[in-house]
C-alpha cells in the first residue's frame, strides 16, 4: 500500500480468529460455537460478511443442509450478509436435467432461504438460481438469477445473468449455458445494504469490466461475482480478475464458489474470496466446503477512492461513456 493508505485493521471475531483470515473449512461446532448475532442495526454501513464455498449436486436437500449450516455458522460470527455461490440450489447432471429440478421464485427453495434470512436475521445473496422465469410455458428455459434477500426474508432484487457461459477448452467437456438458459436484459442498479451498496453479477459476467464499471459508476461499492468456474479457468483467471475487478472499480469484491467434483464430468475450482479495493485478498477459502469472513471498512473504500481518484479521471470525452448503466 501507498503511504497514507493504511491496511484495514483486523477486529477480534468469536471464532478467536482476526476477521481478516479464513476460515477455509466448518469447524467442530465446539470451535464454530458463537452467541447469537445482534439484529441488524439502522447504523452506518460496513461490517462482517460471510462467503461460503460449497460443492453442490444434483440432490436439492444436501445442498440445503449445506448451504443453509454455513449460513448459521455465519450468523453465529456476527456476519451482516452471507453470500452463497451460483447454483446454490443445484448442479445438474444435464442441462435436460437441470431444465426439470429449476423452480419458480415462489417455489419451495426460494421459501426455505427467505424463512433462513428470518430466523438468523442476515441479508442473503443467493448467487446463481435457476429460475423458471415467467416466459418458462412459451420458451421452456430458464435464468441464472441472483437473488437479493434482506433479513426479513423479502426479495430485494433479482438480477439474471447476462453473459452466459459457453465454451469448449481443449481437454475439457464442452458446456454451453445459453443451450438452455435465456440471458437478462437489464444491469440493475446497486442496493442499499447493512453491508454497503451491492452491486449484483454472476461468474461469467466477471471477465466483462465494462458491467463492472457501470455498477461502480451508479455508486456500487461491493461487486459481488458469486461463480461455478471450471478447474482450468478457475487456475488461470480467477484471482487475477476478481483483483483486477476491485483495483480499477475500487470497490470490495465479494466472490462466492463452488468447489470439487460436482459430477462425473464437473469440477470446480472453489477459492472463494474478499479483496479489498487495493486489491488486496483479504479473505479467502482454498479446497473443499467452508466459509471465509471479511470486515467491509466503508471509510477506507472512500481514503482510497480520494488518495487515488481514477474514476474522476476517466476521458469519456475521447473514449465515449459507458452504457448499460439503468
Amino acid at each position: 500500500r501507498p503511504v497514507g493508505v493504511p491496511r484495514p485493521p483486523s477486529v477480534p471475531s468469536p471464532l478467536g480468529v482476526p476477521l481478516s483470515l479464513t476460515v477455509s473449512r466448518p469447524r467442530s461446532p465446539a470451535a464454530m460455537a458463537a452467541p447469537p448475532a445482534p439484529a441488524v442495526s439502522p447504523g452506518p454501513p460496513g461490517g462482517l460478511v460471510a462467503v461460503a464455498q460449497v460443492t453442490c449436486t444434483a440432490d436439492k436437500e444436501h445442498n440445503w443442509r449445506q448451504c443453509s449450516a454455513l449460513v448459521r455458522r455465519a450468523a453465529g460470527a456476527g456476519a451482516r450478509a452471507v453470500f452463497l455461490p451460483e447454483a446454490f440450489d443445484f448442479i445438474g447432471d444435464s442441462p435436460q436435467h437441470s431444465l426439470e429440478l429449476a423452480e419458480p421464485l415462489h417455489g419451495d427453495t426460494v421459501r426455505r432461504y427467505r424463512q433462513l434470512a428470518r430466523e438468523c436475521d442476515v441479508w442473503l445473496s443467493l448467487g446463481g438460481f435457476h429460475e423458471r422465469g415467467q416466459d418458462w410455458d412459451s420458451t421452456g428455459r430458464i435464468y441464472n438469477c441472483h437473488l437479493l434477500l434482506d433479513n426479513s426474508g423479502a426479495l430485494v432484487a433479482a438480477y439474471r445473468k447476462l453473459h452466459l457461459f459457453d465454451a469448449a477448452l481443449p481437454g475439457q467437456p464442452a458446456l454451453c449455458e445459453s443451450s438452455f438458459t435465456n440471458p437478462g436484459q437489464e444491469l440493475l442498479p446497486p442496493i442499499d445494504t447493512p453491508v454497503g451498496k451491492l452491486g449484483l453479477a454472476v461468474c461469467y459476467d466477471l471477465r466483462f469490466p465494462e458491467l463492472a464499471q457501470a455498477l461502480r459508476g451508479a455508486g456500487a461499492q461491493i461487486l459481488t461475482f458469486p461463480s461455478a468456474f471450471t478447474v482450468p479457468t478457475g487456475a488461470a483467471h480467477w484471482e487475477v480478475l476478481l483483483r483486477a475487478r476491485a483495483i480499477e472499480c475500487q470497490c470490495y469484491v465479494v466472490a462466492a464458489a463452488q468447489t470439487g467434483r460436482h459430477n462425473a464430468t464437473r469440477a470446480s475450482f472453489g477459492h472463494s474470496l474478499v479483496a479489498d479495493p487495493w486489491g488486496t485478498v483479504v479473505a479467502q477459502c482454498h479446497e473443499g466446503p467452508g466459509l471465509c469472513l471479511a470486515h467491509i471498512d466503508l471509510a477506507y473504500l472512500e481514503q482510497v477512492r480520494r488518495d487515488l481518484p481514477v474514476h474522476g479521471h476517466r476521458r469519456g470525452d475521447i473514449y465515449g461513456t459507458l452504457t448499460g448503466t439503468p
